[in-house]
């Protein structure tokens, strides 16, 4: 014979701590991978880097540069030209290629200009990807961008 069973009021609250335990578990461990793998700050002192910001960019705007990366066939590229669409060759040029959202995937490429564009051998996985460039123009002008790089195989 079958026993039917209660639904006590401990029951309930067993039912009401686990699920309510289980929630709060995903929440804590979400948040610390959160916080773990976040980059962290683009400056230290935001007040300070805001000073001369107006300054840097209309220095930056009136190089005329467009500036464009891609990946292909394992080849990063990252094209400098200026107003009249021409190649830029840069005095020096620092690079930093990572993911958005973590930075143990970061790596400097080793741009090589070609004559035509920086080129430097990366072989990437898919997704979405961020190349943070800082060239150094003949003037002394600095010029900084953060690009997007989609690959899609």
């Amino acid at each position: 014979m079958t026993q039917e069973r209660k639904l006590t009021g401990r029951h309930v609250l067993m039912i009401f701590v686990g699920a309510f335990g289980v929630i709060i578990t995903v929440n804590l461990l979400l948040a610390y991978n959160a916080v773990r793998t976040f980059p962290g700050l683009e400056v230290k002192n935001s007040y300070v880097a805001s000073q001369k910001f107006d300054e840097r960019r209309s220095a930056q705007e009136g190089l005329g540069w467009t500036v464009s990366a891609q990946q292909v066939d394992g080849m990063l590229t990252l094209s400098i030209t200026d107003a009249a669409g021409m190649p830029v060759e840069v005095q020096e040029l620092n690079a930093l290629l990572g993911r958005p959202t973590h930075v143990k995937e970061d790596s400097e490429p080793a741009f090589v200009f070609d004559g035509t564009a920086y080129v430097a051998p990366m072989d990437l996985d898919d997704g979405n990807w961020d190349l943070r460039m800082i060239a150094t123009a003949e003037d002394g002008t600095e010029y900084r961008q953060r690009l997007k790089v989609r690959v899609i195989r």
